[in-house]
């Protein structure tokens, strides 16, 4: 069984810097992690190789730093990896993304299931699962918290939904996305360690994966970002105590004092 994961690096949520020009990350020079939720779909790819045999891809793209998240997915046990990086990709919003990542899916070959985390940090728009689907033309399955049965033709998970879960039944090759419910990551090996050491990462370009320039990026992007800024100040705040009961008569004077009421 041959599996793609996509994965994507993200900033430090406590490092997070804007460039005001262009609205968008600065990702240059910034301490970054693998997104949280990819480490989940990590770790089911690994399982399933473990118990069907295959091989796993992990795929991103990013900058030149990428590399660094990729030679951890290696680490953690993955076959082999894959850098989409190039200046024309760069300011892309999840439409222009996954554009770019199904032509790097196409590149890569012959797959079964490629499996993503629910959603990025950074974003947590969870668009680019779904819209890399579709433009690969093959199923979509969200929340993904268990898989029963896989073969090569179909494959029968639980969804998770707001109150208990569904059993979907899809046929193969499919894209997934999976919640952290799923499974728990391990942690690298020490063989992983060195075999990610000297690894060059396979890094392609916007005209190694036949993609149309103007379709990436900023140029290929439908959705702009038009203004960032910080909330404004919500003013003094102050803590109620008391009962409940006493608490919202204190409330309602105080929204009657403001007029509110």
């Amino acid at each position: 069984m041959n599996i793609i994961v996509l994965i994507k690096q993200v900033p430090d949520t406590s490092e997070v810097r804007i460039n005001r020009e262009t609205n968008t990350l600065i990702r240059d020079g910034v301490p970054s992690i693998i997104n949280p939720f990819d480490m989940f779909a990590i770790e089911e790819a690994l399982r399933l190789r473990e118990q069907h045999g295959g091989k796993v891809t992990a795929l991103t793209m990013g900058p030149p730093q990428a590399a660094d998240s990729l030679k951890e997915a290696v680490a953690l046990g993955v076959d082999d990896v894959v850098l989409l990086s190039d200046r024309a990709f760069a300011g892309a919003d999840t439409w222009a993304t996954s554009y770019t990542l199904a032509q790097g899916i196409k590149k890569i070959g012959a797959y079964d299931l490629i499996i993503a985390g629910k959603q990025a940090i950074d974003g947590d728009t969870a668009q680019v699962g779904p819209e890399t689907a579709d433009m690969l033309g093959i199923p979509f399955v969200a929340y993904i918290k268990k898989i029963e049965q896989i073969d090569n033709s179909k494959m029968v998970a639980e969804r998770m939904m707001d109150e208990g879960y569904d059993v979907v039944e899809t046929s193969l090759p499919a894209l997934i996305t999976v919640v952290k419910e799923i499974n728990q990551p391990r942690l690298p090996s020490l063989k992983g360690k060195m075999k990610a050491k000297g690894l060059k990462v396979t890094s392609w370009t916007a005209a190694d994966i036949n993609a149309d320039q103007n379709l990436c990026g900023l140029k290929g992007s439908p959705t702009k970002v038009v203004k960032i800024f910080p909330p404004a100040p919500r003013g003094q705040r102050e803590i109620l105590s008391g009962t409940l009961e006493e608490q919202a008569v204190t409330v309602v004077k105080k929204l009657i004092e403001q007029s509110l009421i």
